[in-house]
């Protein structure tokens, strides 16, 4: 009876073991199972991530491009220039007598903003045009928008083309452009008028860009 129960035990200590290693096996099978829902989460979230990369990008692309619409046609329809007859010998010599006959002229803001570029200010005419446009401009929405483009682009310090403004008219911009209107940057405007009429204007004026310009229009003159 002795060996009898001992053999019995022994066969219950042998199925426990067997058991138990059974029930590992299969947990171990499990994990390389449980790993692919994790890897397949993982993948998952990182495709959710790339996604959302992905459209941020997109919404980026997109209010770039909204952006460069707003921004009055300074950048694109007139990148170098104005459409504009080219300037007569009448043109020239007028804009000789004052600068508001060269800046109500197409063709003189064009040689003028040419000059500008070689004196690396061009971002002063490139803001007058753009507040020209922006004066016109009735609709609501695009004055939020144009007007915002036009903040970041001339008036923000963090610009590579921020124009040279004083604090009075900097705040009052600053306060304008909670509720923006067409005259949001008439004070900014002529400021920037002013200094181009007394700063860059003589300097223009005895020029070899403008001299150049006028005998060479007196050589083609029946006149001459």
């Amino acid at each position: 009876m002795g060996s009898e129960r001992m053999e019995m035990r022994k066969r219950q200590m042998s199925v426990q073991q067997e058991s138990a290693a059974g029930g590992t096996a299969p947990a171990q099978q499990d994990q390389p199972g449980q790993a692919n829902p994790r890897g397949s989460n993982a993948c998952c979230f990182c495709w959710c991530c790339c996604c959302s990369c992905s459209c941020l990008t997109i919404r980026n692309e997109d209010r770039d491009e909204r952006n460069r619409k707003a921004s009055y046609d300074v950048k694109e329809g007139t990148t170098d220039c104005e459409d504009c007859p080219k300037p007569t010998l009448e043109d020239v010599r007028l804009w000789g007598q004052s600068f508001d006959k060269l800046m109500c002229c197409p063709a003189g803001r064009n040689s003028f903003r040419q000059f500008l570029r070689t004196e690396f200010s061009e971002e002063n005419m490139l803001f007058w045009l753009a507040c020209e446009e922006f004066s016109k401009e009735t609709n609501k929405s695009a004055i939020e928008e144009k007007a915002r483009v036009i903040y970041e682009d001339y008036i923000s310090i963090l610009s590579p083309k921020e124009v040279s403004l004083d604090s009075r008219v900097r705040e009052a911009i600053n306060r304008n452009m909670l509720e923006p209107t067409s005259h949001t940057f008439d004070d900014a405007q002529l400021q920037i008028y002013t200094l181009m009429q007394r700063d860059s204007y003589p300097r223009y004026m005895n020029s070899p860009a403008y001299k150049n310009l006028l005998n060479t229009l007196s050589e083609q003159s029946p006149e001459s």
